[in-house]
């Protein structure tokens, strides 16, 4: 196994961090430990798991890169030769520079610019200035040999034009990984139809990373804090839904179909529920249904532990987590459509977007309330979450009144982390 082992933290350092049983009830400092942080790093971006980097369409051709992360560790897709994709770890194999400082570009060959040692797309070491020394002085030792400074090159599977990497070379097949009830909804959207990227946007949030993770597996606050949701029934919990796990209960899908008429027993009291609010531009809800919905409006898809993969009415992205600590992490979507889409679809699919995204009408909320919530794990570090709508197991759910997604995801996290 090819796996990325830090130094572990003391195993005292993790004694009381969890005393209590089950999943419902998550110590503060799940969310603010560095001990706690370093070991996921290591035992979930660096090892065991699949990370999300991108899609194929954002390097169409020969050297065409985009430079990424997992966890902490920054990495290059790129699009060798014979079409093949790579992911590299930008580090120099000479003085561990990260060299590569452009986030998209086109190269012949990725040469590091502090000694100017020159890789192919495949990560090979083609030249080392000075190798041999000058008029008969200085130069490499006489064992030294390209091919054994390579760039580290990651596994890499690609599925429908959707790109994972992982740093350990034993990992599980992807498609084990997700396994069969999750696959299937990621096969919904990622059919094998070629995609097309509409844009990106970017936002550090200051809160754990597990907050997002968190969020987009907790179907109790959209109809509760999103106003836009719960007025025009985008996200109910009158809703027609189903609440989807693997066996591990580390992935999940949310799926939901949007009310057309309201519900009084789920707006009374609800005081983002707005029942006069009128829209000045109509067109945010100009909603076409897709054949390929097969009905839900909505299917919110975590992969743990690095993306979410969003089909909210016509809008489409991935929104990657990059952690950059305990206490924060880069938040990144990528907004696309399908190749075949005519240009009202593409249109619709960018002008919904506007919900989504750091300034959207609907996500903006998200990233406010998950800084707040690390506020308050930082106030007191005895405090513990109370993760108990619908009970305290773990099981799949036919309703949205429940946190059951969540309380799954960190009976895994528990197993894994050994806590």
């Amino acid at each position: 196994m090819n796996v990325a082992t830090p130094i572990a933290p003391d195993a005292a350092a993790f004694d009381g961090i969890w005393p209590a049983e089950g999943s419902s009830r998550i110590p503060a400092r799940v969310y603010t430990d560095p001990a706690v942080y370093r070991r996921e790093l290591d035992r979930f971006f660096y090892s065991r798991h699949w990370s999300y980097v991108g899609l194929e369409a954002e390097v169409p051709e020969p050297g065409r890169f985009k430079r990424t992360a997992i966890g902490e560790r920054s990495v290059i897709m790129i699009r060798n030769r014979q079409g093949e994709i790579n992911v590299l770890e930008n580090r120099c194999a000479h003085r561990a520079m990260r060299f590569c400082q452009e986030k998209f570009g086109k190269v012949k060959t990725l040469v590091c610019p502090y000694h100017q040692w020159n890789y192919n797309h495949d990560g090979k070491l083609l030249g080392v200035p000075f190798q041999r020394g000058v008029k008969g002085k200085g130069g490499m030792p006489e064992d030294f040999a390209l091919t054994d400074r390579s760039l580290r090159r990651l596994k890499v599977t690609v599925r429908n034009g959707v790109v994972f990497a992982s740093f350990d070379d034993d990992v599980e097949p992807f498609e084990d990984y997700l396994g069969p009830d999750v696959l299937r909804y990621f096969d919904r959207t990622f059919d094998g139809r070629e995609l097309v990227v509409q844009g990106y946007s970017r936002q550090r949030i200051p809160g754990n990373w597990k907050l997002m993770m968190e969020n987009i597996k907790d179907p109790y606050h959209p109809g509760l804090l999103h106003t836009w949701f719960v007025t025009y029934g985008l996200w109910r919990a009158d809703n027609q839904s189903q609440l989807v796990m693997d066996r591990h209960h580390r992935h999940a899908c949310m799926i939901s179909k949007r009310s057309e008429t309201v519900d009084a027993e789920v707006t009374k009291g609800v005081t983002s529920f707005r029942k006069n609010m009128q829209l000045n531009d109509e067109s945010l809800l100009d909603i076409v249904a897709e054949p390929w919905w097969g009905g839900p409006t909505v299917c919110m898809t975590t992969i743990f532990p690095s993306v979410i993969l969003q089909q909210q009415i016509n809008s489409l992205s991935t929104r990657q987590i990059i952690p950059v600590g305990p206490d924060a992490f880069d938040f990144v979507w990528t907004h696309f459509a399908f190749a075949d889409d005519d240009e009202g679809m593409r249109a619709r699919r960018m002008h919904q977007a506007n919900l989504f995204g750091p300034g959207g009408l609907v996500s903006a909320d998200d990233g406010e309330v998950i800084e707040f919530s690390q506020d308050g794990f930082e106030q007191d570090q005895g405090f513990a979450t109370l993760c108990e709508l619908g009970g305290t197991d773990v099981g799949n759910s036919d309703h949205m009144v429940t946190e059951g997604l969540i309380r799954g995801m960190y009976r895994y996290w528990r197993e894994v982390m050994e806590i």
